[in-house]
């Protein structure tokens, strides 16, 4: 099974997943990585849930429209839209706080 780590705030957080597991969907449904990351539409529509992907960004498919009209630049600086991944091998992303991600990466439209 998958490992999935992430980092947020200063903390580590690490469980495995199962193979083709979508991280929004299963804290959607109170399972790892429930609570320790940050989302709401589950639909690709407000970035709340990007995470910079650390290691094992080489198996994640390559970013779809959604996440290259949302994300922009920040696909070059390795953020990725969680809710548009199924993970199938090992991946560590680290997941802004509220503040920098409003700052930096929320899209202008995006609520708040």
């Amino acid at each position: 099974m998958p490992r999935v780590s992430i980092r947020k705030a200063g903390e580590v957080h690490a469980g495995e997943v199962p193979p083709n597991a979508n991280l929004v969907v299963r804290a959607g449904i109170k399972q790892f990585p429930h609570p320790h990351l940050r989302y709401e539409c589950g639909m690709g529509k407000c970035t709340k849930c990007a995470c910079r992907v650390l290691e094992g960004a080489e198996h994640l498919p390559p970013p779809n429209w959604k996440e290259k009209k949302l994300l922009g630049a920040n696909l070059e600086r390795g953020y990725r839209l969680m809710c548009q991944l199924w993970i199938q091998h090992d991946v560590a992303v680290e997941q802004d706080t509220d503040d920098v991600w409003a700052a930096t990466v929320k899209p202008p439209e995006a609520a708040a």
